[in-house]
């Protein structure tokens, strides 16, 4: 039975606190629509490309189409355990974060249709990235169906926010970036990626402070996280080593392995880096840290 109705209460909305300024944030900045992409150029650079190149860049759009899709479906359990929770002010910008993610698969939907990729692209799904999309990612948000506590939430944002978007994510975009953008090619797929890569900013940042502010409530929890962070780090290197370069030829865009590689455990340590400092704060200290602290875009 629900006791109080937040907005008409004294209380009313935390309009200062980080989750309100995000969910401002996400309706300035996250109303983009990815029918307003020209993609004319994508096509004819797309037939420019090698058959190698187009099959590296097949393959790393096959895994943003598909871990889009796996994102917006598996976000909705954290969604429901904030609002039982009553935190009107977390719900408020989830219902953006969901959003986007929806938009984010259509974005690349869109970008394959047009460019005429109509056929099953799951057999460029490594064991790695069914093991992490098709098995952890679902059942790790699941569980929160049945498990509401501090550690299945814990789990949940540390799979989803911290290393599916923190580091996966990231480092696919880190990819785009060195290979076609680097050669000046398709420049509306580029352009989608920076609008994704702004809205994921929003995400992380939640996420971020999020699991800061379960770990000030039950401090035991930051040695869970970093264990899960750590134990699901080779997955990360592995995505990056599976598919992504031919041995004899070397990569067909001419991206640096090694780089990616680097970049890639980079963001496991910021990761990591960022949500030790709720160790040094007040759980109120973190409602009012700055979107920027938390490298919101």
């Amino acid at each position: 039975m629900r006791t109080e109705i937040v907005t008409t209460s004294a209380r009313g909305l935390r309009q200062d606190s980080l989750p309100f300024r995000l969910y401002q944030k996400a309706k300035r900045l996250g109303t983009w629509d990815p029918r307003d992409i020209d993609f004319t150029q994508d096509i004819q650079d797309w037939a420019s490309l090698t058959e190698n190149q187009r099959r590296r860049n097949l393959r790393l759009i096959s895994m943003f189409q598909a871990g889009e899709e796996a994102v917006t479906l598996d976000l909705l359990p954290l969604i429901m355990v904030i609002a039982k929770e009553g935190r009107l002010e977390e719900e408020m910008f989830l219902t953006t974060f969901l959003f986007e993610e929806a938009k984010h698969t259509e974005f690349f939907r869109l970008l394959l249709d047009t460019l005429g990729e109509k056929q099953d692209l799951s057999h460029m799904h490594s064991d790695t990235y069914k093991k992490i999309f098709y098995e952890l990612l679902p059942d790790t948000m699941q569980a929160l169906v049945h498990d509401q506590s501090p550690e299945a939430v814990a789990d949940a944002s540390t799979m989803y926010n911290m290393f599916i978007e923190g580091v996966l994510a990231e480092t696919g975009y880190y990819s785009f970036y060195q290979g076609l953008n680097r050669m000046g090619k398709m420049p509306g797929l580029i352009k989608g990626v920076d609008y994704l890569k702004r809205d994921e900013s929003r995400h992380i940042g939640y996420g971020t402070f999020l699991l800061q502010r379960l770990i000030c409530e039950h401090p035991h929890l930051y040695e869970r996280v970093e264990k899960k962070m750590n134990d699901l780090a080779p997955l990360a290197v592995a995505l990056n080593q599976e598919g992504t370069v031919d041995q004899e030829e070397g990569d067909p865009m001419n991206v640096d392995l090694n780089e990616v590689m680097q970049f890639s455990m980079k963001q496991l340590s910021l990761r990591l880096e960022k949500i030790a400092r709720a160790r040094e704060n007040t759980v109120e200290e973190l409602y009012k840290i700055s979107e920027e602290a938390l490298g919101v875009l």
